[in-house]
């Protein structure tokens, strides 16, 4: 394996590039959330997925976990709260305020049990 380097201020710092199966991913909201704790605070599995070439393959899973989580509480938070097309149809402001609510216990759930752990 030939690295090559770049000097900056006096220091040699290698050329790195992503293996090309990490340079295609893209990652949404909750895998940037994920990469950004995992960064943060921790540094080791950060690290190691990131010399493996496997961060970003992580976080993608991460994520694809994260929005079906997501969606289930979604739909079942509805159902029993019932929150219908009729709701919608009948009352748009409280269909608006239960969805909005419900939407935010569901992004608060995923984020405490998959992005912050």
């Amino acid at each position: 394996m030939k690295i090559t380097y770049r000097e900056v201020n006096g220091y040699l710092i290698p050329n790195l590039k992503l293996p090309p199966e990490e340079a295609n991913v893209r990652l949404g909201k909750w895998g940037m959330m994920y990469k950004s704790h995992l960064e943060k605070h921790r540094s080791a599995l950060f690290n190691s997925l990131l010399i493996k070439g496997k961060l970003y393959q992580h976080c993608a899973e991460v994520e694809r976990q994260a929005n079906e989580m997501y969606d289930i509480l979604i739909e079942q938070m509805k159902e029993s709260e019932i929150v219908t097309e009729e709701l919608k149809e009948q009352n748009q402001l409280e269909w608006v305020q239960k969805m909005g609510n419900i939407q935010q216990r569901a992004k608060e759930i995923v984020s405490d049990n998959l992005i912050y752990t």
